[in-house]
């Protein structure tokens, strides 16, 4: 009957109910009568089809009734961009916590990262007590490999009355996680799968010298030929997409070099008319003073790359720039914007058509094909909803390791890759559930995906799973009780409690703090230990060196510290999370902390000045949770407030940032 119903009103649009002046789809309607009967949502839809409304109108509801709402997403960027999306409706409070930027955090709603309410699950569930719905934005995340088991700690442990709003445009084994979240939680869950996009899909192979071939599972691809240095339609895709008039085009690589070169390389392509470059020039402008941007060699680029209508967009931007970048895109006037993948992360930037440079990237040991679940988020960037009668993605096919059609078939019409658990408790995670669960830890192993996933196993696989998970945890729990930050059934040190309070470097900064070297250091000192216990390395990245008087014996003894936590936790047998000391950006970090100007301490280094501003946030946000994790302890506490003044300003300072825009 509820299938008959569902086929009616697809049928008859002008029956269907409308929120907020839109019509909704049947899978729209579907989640807000869940919602309206107080249940949790699971939904699965592909990218533009209308998720974040099931969300507005959950968040709606329950501020409605004097009860609290969060939003959360996998990174800062896209918890940013909520922030201010919801910010723009008068009608809402709202909030924001991240480990940059904390505003109005007594809001009734908050934005956050996944992390930072994880958190707040152990570190202050009494403050989460009339939150009603939390929204999990990207929820697939939890797939991740580093960092998906913050998701599925947080829906095991959240507060019973807590219910959620998860949202997702990949995710194939829907129903097996649907049922885990209603088995862990306990508490009615409505599932919801939507597998029609708004705009079609038309996908292409793209072959140089020979154009663009339709991509099916008949597919053949064309004999090699002589290679010939001509330019036209059929040999560069981009020739092809300005031919046929189907721009905006989002240029997808698979490096910032690579973005940075081809937007370098179609900087004379006459994408702009004399009057878009206008309009182009003044919106420029206009978004430069809105965040008082200052002039440097790379905003002038941008501005040139602008007037022709390109652009490129990366991590290694400054985030300001990125946001300059964001919003030219959004106002419609850039034609060509070469970007990473991030870019289709969340935020709705569509275009006319999406190209992939390549189907094969660098996986961090090697190259290999990119997953279906990528493919198909960012080629769900193609097809504007209202604008554009369909969406065109071309995958640029000149790479001899890509063979024949069965290389890319299952990449494009492939079954999408099922989320798997990524379940392993931090130590911060195991301080905090010694101390509620005591000898009874392995209940929250019992309750994680992963165990849910193996359950169907053949017993054998199964229980040799379930002894590898518990001897993990075991083994880990005996490095905190050998480290003295754990004792007897449920007891947590002093020495704990500051370990369950650091995320990601829990046991480096507790023993730092407990051998009173943190304390004995002068602010700049402390800086630049933090900045090198945060600092991970990028190949042929290079720095000026740190004077090795900054630090003198000191160093020794900080190193020290960490080579013992190293040793510890290969006595231990636990797979290896401390890392040692990277002092290669002491010097900018000491330049800045001494009053030099931003672009002056990025010549001090080739590393890109988006990489420089996330060291400087990395070691804010530690210094941030080491302060609230000492509030006893006055002097020590005022000193890291001088150390945070000290880096927390101009193109680092992400609250300004947000407040301006």
């Amino acid at each position: 009957m509820k299938e008959a119903l569902r086929r009616a009103s697809a049928a008859s649009p002008a029956a269907r109910r409308t929120y907020r002046g839109l019509v909704l789809n049947p899978f729209q309607e579907e989640a807000l009568d869940a919602i309206a009967a107080g249940r949790s949502v699971l939904l699965s839809a592909p990218t533009g089809a209308g998720k974040t409304l099931v969300a507005e109108y959950a968040i709606e509801e329950t501020l409605k009734r004097g009860r609290r709402a969060i939003y959360t997403a996998p990174i800062k960027a896209l918890s940013n961009q909520k922030y201010r999306d919801f910010k723009a409706d008068p009608s809402i409070d709202v909030g924001i916590m991240t480990g940059d930027v904390t505003i109005n955090p007594g809001a009734p709603l908050l934005v956050m990262t996944t992390e930072i309410f994880r958190n707040a699950v152990f570190e202050a569930p009494a403050e989460l007590g009339d939150v009603e719905y939390v929204v999990f934005d990207e929820i697939h995340y939890m797939d991740d490999l580093e960092r998906g088991t913050v998701w599925e700690e947080s829906i095991i442990f959240a507060p019973p009355q807590i219910k959620f709003i998860c949202l997702s445009a990949t995710v194939s084994n829907l129903g097996q996680f649907g049922q885990w979240i209603r088995l862990t939680r306990g508490t009615p869950l409505e599932i919801i799968r939507h597998g029609e996009r708004p705009v079609p899909l038309r996908h292409y192979l793209f072959f140089p010298g020979h154009g663009p071939v339709r991509a099916d599972k008949s597919t053949r691809f064309p004999r090699p030929g002589p290679k010939k240095r001509t330019r036209g339609p059929k040999h560069n895709v981009i020739d092809l997409v300005q031919q046929n008039g189907t721009m905006p085009v989002l240029f997808f690589c698979f490096s910032r070099k690579e973005c940075e070169r081809r937007a370098r390389n179609n900087l004379e392509r006459g994408l702009l008319d004399p009057a878009t470059q206008l309009r182009m020039d003044q919106r420029f402008d206009e978004v430069c003073a809105q965040f008082q941007m200052r002039r440097d060699a790379t905003l002038e680029e941008l501005r040139v790359l602008a007037l022709h209508g390109v652009s490129y967009h990366h991590a290694g931007l400054l985030p300001l720039h990125k946001e300059l970048v964001e919003r030219l895109f959004t106002s419609g006037l850039l034609r060509l914007l070469f970007t990473t993948e991030t870019f289709a992360l969340g935020i709705n930037m569509p275009a006319r058509t999406v190209v992939f440079s390549s189907l094969r990237k660098f996986d961090g040991c090697g190259f290999d094909f990119i997953k279906a679940r990528e493919y198909q988020q960012m080629a769900g960037r193609a097809g504007r909803q209202g604008i554009d009668s369909e969406g065109l993605v071309y995958s640029v096919i000149d790479d001899p390791r890509v063979r024949s059609p069965r290389d890319v078939e299952n990449i494009l019409f492939g079954q999408i890759e099922p989320i798997r658990s990524r379940f392993n408790l931090s130590y911060s995670t195991l301080i905090n559930l010694h101390r509620a669960l005591g000898p009874r830890i392995f209940q929250a192993w019992e309750r994680s995906f992963n165990n849910f996933q193996w359950v169907r196993m053949p017993r054998q696989k199964r229980e040799k799973n379930q002894r590898q998970q518990q001897e993990a945890i075991s083994r880990r729990l005996a490095l905190l009780r050998d480290l003295g930050c754990i004792a007897g059934e449920n007891e947590v040190t002093p020495k704990g409690e500051l370990a369950a309070a650091i995320n990601g470097f829990e046991l480096t900064v507790a023993e730092l703090n407990c051998s009173g070297l943190l304390e004995w250091f002068t602010e700049l000192q402390l800086l630049v230990v933090i900045a090198a216990l945060v600092f991970e390395e990028r190949p042929n990245d290079v720095y000026r060196r740190l004077d090795k008087r900054l630090l003198a014996e000191h160093r020794k003894d900080v190193e020290a510290v960490i080579a013992r936590l190293i040793e510890a936790e290969r006595r231990h047998g636990v797979a290896p999370t401390v890392r040692p000391l990277g002092f290669q950006p002491g010097a900018v970090i000491q330049a800045f902390a001494q009053g030099a100007a931003f672009e002056q301490v990025a010549q001090l280094t080739n590393a890109s000045e988006g990489d420089l501003v996330r060291i400087f946030r990395l070691t804010l946000q530690v210094l941030r949770q080491l302060r609230k994790a000492v509030r006893g302890r006055p002097a020590f506490t005022d000193k890291l407030d001088r150390a945070m003044a000290l880096i927390n300003r101009d193109a680092v300072d992400a609250k300004r940032q947000l407040e301006l825009g």
